[in-house]
């Protein structure tokens, strides 16, 4: 795909000896879960996710969604457990990878030891705009910046189909990333669908206008440009 960056000879052979399978799941499945230890990593070949984290009465914040080429479980690499869970929205297909061989790579390749900062990084970057967006954006505005993040971030790999886009959230899921209760969450996306941004259908959102999302969220928009797969 034109949006991720080719890769040398030498990088691919040692990502097709790093890969040590991949794994289906089903929606529902929790990948990876906070506190545990794990011996893999993931990149998400196909399908939707989200990371959390829970208090410990059950109220659970969701973090950030995961789209394909997304890699997953890089904090227990570094932190030896995982801080955060993640959960599958649709059926996934998840390229698995041997944790142990991660100071291998960064050795020998630093291509990719680079690609694997840089989405570090990003994740950062994704983090910062969700936490501006839930400490200063209205309900109305939070809910439109969360639906054309998404919308773009399908777009730059490939899911979106002429300009629309279907989303495989619920209520609660939206609910849960903007800190509001199910019942404001509901009045709100219904005032987004009064104005012909969204339609809201059994267990999804389907975005109708993500300029005028973008727009009522005073949005940018992510930075344009490649990115790696790993």
């Amino acid at each position: 795909m034109p949006g991720f960056r080719p890769f040398e000879a030498a990088e691919l052979r040692f990502v097709s000896t790093f890969k040590t399978g991949e794994l289906v799941a089903k929606p529902g499945a929790t990948i990876v879960h906070e506190g545990a230890h794990s011996s893999h990593l993931y990149t998400l070949l196909s399908g939707w996710a989200f990371r959390y984290k829970l208090l410990a009465d059950g109220r659970r914040q969701i973090l950030n969604y995961i789209l394909p080429g997304d890699l997953v479980g890089l904090q227990g690499s570094i932190m030896d457990v995982m801080e955060h869970s993640v959960e599958a929205l649709s059926t996934l297909v998840l390229c698995v990878f041997q944790r142990d061989r991660l100071p291998e790579l960064f050795r020998n390749h630093a291509g990719l030891a680079f690609d694997i900062t840089w989405l570090a990084s990003r994740e950062e970057l994704m983090l910062d705009d969700h936490l501006l967006s839930l400490g200063r954006r209205t309900a109305m505005e939070r809910a439109a910046y969360l639906l054309a993040f998404l919308h773009q971030r399908a777009t730059s790999v490939g899911l979106v189909s002429e300009r629309s886009l279907l989303i495989p959230i619920t209520q609660q899921h939206v609910a849960d990333t903007l800190g509001l209760s199910v019942v404001h969450t509901n009045k709100t996306l219904r005032k987004l669908a009064d104005c012909g941004l969204i339609r809201w259908l059994d267990r999804a959102c389907e975005v109708i206008d993500v300029d005028g999302l973008m727009k009522l969220a005073a949005w940018e928009g992510l930075p344009a440009g490649r990115r790696p797969l790993i």
